[in-house]
């Protein structure tokens, strides 16, 4: 998966800081323990193959998708890619776009989020999992999904010395 993103330079150019060229530096603080509503947010969905939650064709997937989301001139102000875990052998991504893109699944989002974020290896994301459980519990809130927000290619993370995931809760 090593530097995937840099395989479409449309998505370069859609999501680029002039640090990388690749993926922008991320802020933790607005995602930060926050409660979110979204109201039909947009997105291109598509499904991504895995071994055991490990994904095989990611960055196919995610290049064959930004492409048609710079070709229709789609991409949102701020880059929001989900990954709904729902199977060890796959997953639904979900990249926020600012319109309908022809020739993709499109899906809408609606609903209320907690939101937390770690920081650390990929392979923690069973443990950070169970973490965003308890702490929906805590709250008095009763978890209907899970989505995750990778937010930056393994390269990217590695320049940046910090791997964030942002857990949403769907509430």
């Amino acid at each position: 998966m090593d530097k995937l993103y840099e395989k479409s330079s449309n998505f370069a150019k859609a999501t680029s800081d002039k640090e990388t060229g690749c993926c922008p530096r991320f802020n933790p603080k607005p995602w930060t323990d926050k409660e979110i509503t979204w109201k039909d947010k947009l997105f291109v969905k598509d499904r991504v193959r895995s071994i055991f939650h490990i994904p095989i064709n990611f960055g196919q997937v995610v290049v064959k998708n930004i492409e048609k989301v710079k070709n229709a001139d789609a991409s949102p102000a701020v880059p929001l890619m989900l990954s709904d875990e729902n199977s060890l052998w796959g997953s639904d991504i979900y990249i926020a776009v600012s319109k309908n893109v022809p020739g993709a699944e499109m899906a809408k989002i609606s609903g209320k989020f907690l939101s937390r974020v770690f920081e650390g290896p990929f392979q923690n994301c069973g443990k950070w999992a169970k973490e965003v459980k308890k702490y929906v519990l805590d709250k008095g809130k009763k978890l209907k999904k899970m989505y995750f927000f990778y937010t930056s290619c393994p390269a990217c993370a590695k320049h940046y010395g910090k791997n964030y995931v942002v857990i949403l809760a769907q509430i």
